[in-house]
């Protein structure tokens, strides 16, 4: 992939940065393996540079995107760094076998961060201007951000800048850090960066806007307008606190506004929901029903004056068409008669494709489904796919029986039965209601110091017979651990997707060694 540079006037590079940013939304730790999934489909969709990471942060981190910079055949793989030689050395050990690796060093320049790192102006320049030139001779391939940009003095701003350009930085990145900003000014900045700082136009400028007055998308896409040619993205604008402008509508925005905004991305957008939904089980952060592009309702019409104008003309209601983000345009239903190969038709048109082996497994899921469902529509479908996603036969704890007796009178009780590396054990608890007990069940069998942070349950479909999709989200030693799992019986997927969850626990922490975190089992 040959990245864009401001001779290509009207290619805007997207930088997704779901794996480092991304990832520092509480709770939404990723495995290795996800890391490695999700990066091999930004890499296949067309995204041009992926942040796989932190590389300093931890040897999981450094793993994750040693292995993203191996694998990646087509996009740039970039690694961060804050402004010292250790962190810059280990992100390039990271990021050096990949086809095209890039550093991304970066240091605060608003009076309040310079505070924190008690430098004064000009220590700082000197420091840019040491740590960009450190990472040059490693890579020719350097992105520099001023982390606050937007509440940085103008003139400090352009010096750094000029700074770090010169040191040979060859993207630099504005970050709106605390999501402060606004489009008007997002845009005035750039245009003042082009026009008072020397090399400005040999170099690329790159937006990376937080949502936290739900003004990121409009502030990227503003930065563009003004002369920023890589807009700094996520997944379902996931991030910290409110999230970083989200891909999807970036994308789609000048995809669909093409007309007053004449510039182009090379994103396969059909991927686009594919992504979106990986991004959310393994995050375990679902979509908001109204989020644009790529939520629930995105393409749902209610309102009779909508529905019969879509009947008549889709334009009229639709300013994309849910083919062009990978959206099956029709909602079949799937019933216990169905075959394989309509199963498979139908996981294709939602954007899965499945082997022999795995088909056989998810089909004898989906028949045991159709068996308690009348009716299973294309989100019971993708419940399905998340859940076989998520609970492998091979994993150390297994749910195997679970009965619970509950109403008005307690206590509640439940009777899990659990296999710890392939070993039925079982025992009876109580608890404040069943999922309660369920989990009292749970922590018997299998004790562990873990405290659980979230429980949240979503219905997929409408229905009484509806499947419940639950989120589980452990904290040990300042690490969190998502768990999710669906079935139409709540109960028990609340205890699937605690097991879940204790088994990415125990996979990150102990790699088969227990002893620390299990006292006893059964």
């Amino acid at each position: 992939m040959t990245i864009a540079t401001n001779a290509d006037q009207d290619r805007v590079i997207i930088f997704d940065t779901t794996l480092r940013d991304g990832e520092q939304s509480p709770g939404a730790t990723m495995s290795h393996a996800e890391k490695l999934e999700i990066a091999a489909l930004l890499d296949d969709m067309g995204v041009d540079v992926i942040e796989a990471g932190f590389p300093v942060a931890s040897e999981g981190d450094f793993e994750a995107v040693a292995d993203i910079a191996r694998l990646s055949k087509n996009s740039v793989i970039c690694g961060l760094a804050r402004a010292n030689f250790n962190d810059i050395d280990r992100a390039y050990e990271a990021v050096k076998h990949a086809a095209q690796p890039r550093i991304h060093t970066f240091i605060g320049t608003s009076p309040l961060h310079r505070d924190i790192t008690a430098l004064d102006m000009d220590g700082m320049v000197a420091k840019i201007h040491d740590t960009v030139s450190h990472a040059r001779n490693l890579c020719d391939n350097i992105q520099w951000s001023p982390m606050d940009a937007t509440r940085t003095e103008h003139d400090y701003l352009c010096r750094v800048v000029e700074t770090a350009i010169k040191a040979g930085a060859t993207t630099i990145n504005i970050p709106d850090t605390v999501g402060y900003t606004a489009p008007r000014e997002s845009a005035a900045l750039i245009r003042m960066l082009l026009e008072r700082v020397p090399g400005a136009d040999a170099i690329t400028f790159a937006t990376h806007c937080h949502n936290d007055l739900g003004m990121a998308t409009a502030n990227a896409l503003a930065a563009v307008e003004a002369g920023a040619r890589q807009i700094e993205c996520t997944i379902n604008g996931l991030g910290e606190r409110a999230g970083n402008t989200a891909l999807e509508e970036v994308v789609m925005a000048l995809r669909v506004r093409n007309d007053i905004m004449p510039y182009r991305t090379g994103i396969d957008t059909t991927r686009i929901m594919q992504i979106s939904r990986l991004v959310a089980t393994v995050s375990g952060f679902p979509v908001q029903f109204n989020k644009a592009v790529v939520g629930k309702n995105a393409f749902a019409h209610e309102s009779g004056i909508h529905q019969d104008g879509m009947l008549k003309n889709s334009e009229t209601f639709e300013i994309m068409r849910p083919a062009d983000i990978g959206l099956s345009a029709t909602n079949l239903v799937m019933g216990k008669h169905s075959g394989r190969a309509a199963l498979r038709s139908k996981l294709a048109d939602l954007g899965y494709e499945l082997g022999d082996n795995q088909l056989k497994d998810v089909f004898v899921r989906f028949k045991a489904l159709a068996d308690r469902k009348k009716e299973v529509y294309d989100d019971d479908l993708i419940a399905l796919m998340q859940d076989s996603a998520t609970n492998a036969e091979h994993d150390y704890l297994q749910v195997r029986k679970l009965r619970v007796i509950c109403g008005t009178e307690g206590p509640q009780e439940a009777d899990l039965t659990l296999a710890i590396e392939g070993v039925d054990h079982s025992i009876d608890a109580t608890g404040d209601g069943p999922v309660d007990a369920t989990f009292n069940a749970v922590k018997m069998l299998f004790p562990h110091g873990a405290r659980l942070q979230l429980y949240q349950v979503h219905a997929v479909t409408e229905g009484t017979d509806a499947q419940a999709t639950v989120s589980v989200r452990l904290e040990q030693d300042g690490r969190t651990y998502t768990g999710q799992s669906a079935d139409t019986d709540t109960v028990v997927a609340s205890a699937k997707a605690y097991v879940n969850a204790l088994n990415k626990l125990i996979l990150h922490k102990h790699r088969g060694n227990l002893s620390e975190l299990m006292q006893t089992a059964g």
